[in-house]
């Protein structure tokens, strides 16, 4: 297969503002279908013409590039690279016939006039120019992915006014609610030593105020999802946010007493629940000597039996 081929339409997809997943060699090779250019080919001879997804774009990369893809790549295709393409302005979709039904199995896909007018510069001293005005006509999917997963992102500010962006879930929305609503309410001003992301495990740790607290951390150790340092009360909270899994029963507890057995300050349990739902489906796991939040009523703590609180 000519790899130089691919290279070049990858380098294009790149440089047009594609995001890395529409880079790779499937991208590359449906660019080259769609701008028809042969394995020896200069990209000036690019040209637009209309092709379905198996007997045009499929057929083409077979009899040029020698790459024979199963039927059922069909979707892949249409899922995962033309779709995309037609977001960012790469391909037009149904160009010849606007009317046809998504499922139509006439559905076709041609090079844009815009991309097609940008391919043409490329190997040439235009290229950055032809790049920059694509994007600044059609935008950059990059940007526009990037600033959707952004407007997606659950912010929370720690006590110290440092904002944190967790990734968008339940679990993480309701470890913001532990920052925002349980930490002002029942450690007021604790520092944040530990907050943990469903996509990045550890998105803060101050490992080095952890070790003063002779608490050592290894990549086996699982720590509990956020941990609290109370300097008023000189306690630590080990906190378990639960939305499908995870609360601190008593296995949970043997360990998290291991993990944390040289540290010199009190220790309190806690897993917090999003609301009362959820924390009756775990109601007779919890551990004794632990404490309960439950977001949807913040003022309240249940106490297994423990007073840890009770000073308050």
């Amino acid at each position: 297969m000519p790899k130089n081929k691919i290279r070049e339409a990858q380098k294009i997809l790149k440089d047009l503002g594609l995001p890395a997943e529409q880079q790779n060699a499937m991208s590359a090779l449906t660019l080259l279908a769609l701008t028809s250019i042969g394995r020896g080919d200069d990209w000036k001879k690019a040209y637009r013409k209309s092709l379905t997804i198996t007997k045009g774009i499929m057929t083409f990369i077979e009899k040029e590039y020698k790459k024979k893809y199963a039927p059922n790549t069909r979707e892949t295709f249409r899922r995962h690279v033309l779709h995309q393409f037609v977001q960012a302005g790469i391909a037009d979709f149904n160009p010849d016939n606007p009317e046809l039904p998504t499922n139509s199995p006439n559905a076709h896909y041609a090079i844009s006039e815009a991309a097609l007018k940008a391919v043409f510069a490329y190997g040439t001293n235009e290229w950055k120019e032809a790049c920059r005005n694509f994007k600044a006509s059609k935008g950059s999917l990059l940007e526009i992915y990037s600033n959707k997963r952004e407007s997606m992102l659950v912010p929370v500010t720690c006590a110290n006014g440092r904002e944190l962006k967790l990734s968008p879930g339940k679990h993480n929305e309701l470890q913001a609610a532990v920052i925002k609503e349980f930490a002002p309410r029942f450690a007021k001003g604790a520092r944040l030593l530990y907050l943990g992301d469903t996509i990045k495990k550890n998105l803060y740790l101050e490992s080095g105020q952890l070790e003063k607290l002779n608490v050592s951390i290894t990549e086996h150790d699982k720590l509990p999802d956020i941990i609290l340092y109370d300097t008023t009360r000189n306690r630590l909270l080990l906190i378990e946010a639960v939305t499908s899994h995870g609360p601190v029963t008593p296995k949970r507890l043997v360990e998290l007493k291991e993990m944390f057995s040289k540290c010199p300050l009190k220790t309190i349990f806690i897993t917090a629940f999003p609301d009362f739902a959820t924390f009756r489906k775990y109601i007779k796991e919890i551990a004794w000597e632990t404490e309960v939040w439950i977001a949807e009523i913040p003022d309240h703590i249940i106490h297994y039996n423990g007073d840890k609180f009770l000073s308050l």
